[in-house]
């Protein structure tokens, strides 16, 4: 430490003439006090002292001032403002606290103080500890790990509750599921969240959930207190039941500002019951929203693919029309209309032509016809034995029997003479 400055000092001399002596380091006492109050501060550090308070006072400027005492001894503290307003809770008279701060020196008056930094109730430190010290030690363990962690159930079919049965946790946790989603089914696990019986029964409810294995999700869940209305929650058995159990845990303990180890085991914490109730369900307003958006979007969908496939269609018809046997059937049928008319002109042309030529012909043969000449009287002779023509008399002897083509029919005569 660097030797004190003198502010006024002074050189005084021995009492005997003639001899020297050593020169005097003289102190004022404001620059004593001022150095003695950097010794306290800086030797220290900062300390937890514990003690029963006492003269406790709250002036206007909202400083606590008090006095730490115990059986033997007293100490004065100051708490300031800045410092208090972080505080769990208001100190009263003759309650047992630990406070931790800084060793000073009010220099005004000399008298040595502890500037409190952060005041606890000395029973809620000792548990305030134990919490620490567990939450360390599973944490190594990996309980707290986020690997861990299981993603809750969108829509839970059924809803396990653990709590009382008659705390205000559970009204409101049925309150807004019912309110939110009220499809889901709610089972209740009860069971005593406070006192002697809540860490056994806890432990019950925990397995029984896991045995039964009939919920999707579960909800640990009370109201507000004290740490230690809440310290079944940070009990090492219970952290590992929950840890053990195969269905996700939504934890809803207390208020926000509390945290128990059940929390940090937990798949998720909510900041209290109903905000636990909030985080297992979906809201049905809002999923009914989102449909309602669907829905429209799927009916504008379906009207612009219905109108697209209709323009398609109405395409494919005309093309289809177009294409159709029935029109080339119609265009054949037309063409064979067309084609039985001109042969039936031809057909007209061709036979007035034929008649003609066979008129022609006719009269043409019948200029030249054997029968012609039977008209003039002549006639035709065959033999009645073998219808052979005769053109000679010596082809009939008398007696042979010979048919005569006239021009009106035919006769049979009998050879009664031959002539030369």
């Amino acid at each position: 430490m660097k030797s004190p400055v003198v502010d006024s000092s002074v050189q005084l001399q021995a009492a005997s003439p003639g001899v020297a002596t050593a020169a005097r380091n003289i102190y004022s006492v404001s620059r004593l006090n001022r150095e003695v109050r950097a010794l306290l501060e800086s030797g220290l550090g900062t300390i937890w002292v514990q003690g029963e308070i006492s003269n406790l006072s709250r002036p206007s400027s909202g400083h606590w001032y008090f006095t730490l005492k115990d059986r033997d001894a007293q100490l004065r503290c100051a708490m300031f403002r800045t410092r208090n307003a972080l505080a769990r809770f208001a100190p009263r008279e003759g309650q047992l606290v630990l406070a931790g701060g800084r060793v000073s020196l009010y220099e005004p008056r000399g008298d040595y103080q502890l500037l409190v930094d952060c005041i606890e109730d000395a029973g809620h430190g000792a548990l305030q500890r134990a919490f620490e010290e567990l939450k360390a030690r599973l944490a190594a363990e990996g309980l707290f790990a986020p690997e861990r962690k299981r993603a809750l159930p969108s829509a839970p079919r059924r809803i396990g509750v653990i709590t009382s049965p008659s705390g205000a946790a559970i009204r409101d946790i049925l309150h807004i599921l019912a309110r939110r989603f009220p499809a889901a089914a709610v089972l209740i696990y009860p069971t005593s969240v406070q006192g002697a019986a809540a860490v056994p029964g806890l432990l019950a409810a925990l397995e029984l959930a896991a045995v039964r294995a009939e919920c999707d999700v579960l909800i640990l869940a009370r109201g507000g207190g004290s740490l230690e209305d809440l310290w079944a929650f940070n009990d090492e058995r219970v952290a590992r039941a929950m840890s053990r159990c195969p269905i996700p845990i939504v934890t809803g303990i207390g208020h926000e500002i509390d945290f128990t180890i059940a929390d940090f085991v937990a798949d998720l914490r909510a900041p209290t019951p109903s905000g636990a109730a909030q985080l297992v369900v979906p809201d049905a307003s809002q999923w009914l929203h989102r449909l309602a958006q669907l829905a429209g979007r799927f009916t504008a969908a379906v009207q612009r693919s219905l109108k697209s496939e209709r323009g398609r269609i109405d395409a494919l018809q005309r093309r289809l029309q177009q294409a159709h046997p029935r029109a080339r059937l119609l265009q054949h049928s037309q063409r064979l209309d067309e084609l039985e008319a001109r042969l039936g002109r031809a057909l007209q042309s061709h036979l007035k032509s034929s008649a003609a030529r066979l008129d022609s012909a006719v009269r043409a043969l019948q200029t030249v016809s054997p029968l012609a000449t039977l008209g003039r009287g002549f006639a035709v002779l065959t033999r009645s034995a073998d219808g052979a023509l005769i053109s000679s008399a010596a082809q009939l002897a008398a007696g042979d029997c010979f048919d005569a083509r006239l021009a009106d029919g035919s006769v049979r005569a009998k050879v009664i003479e031959r002539r030369s």
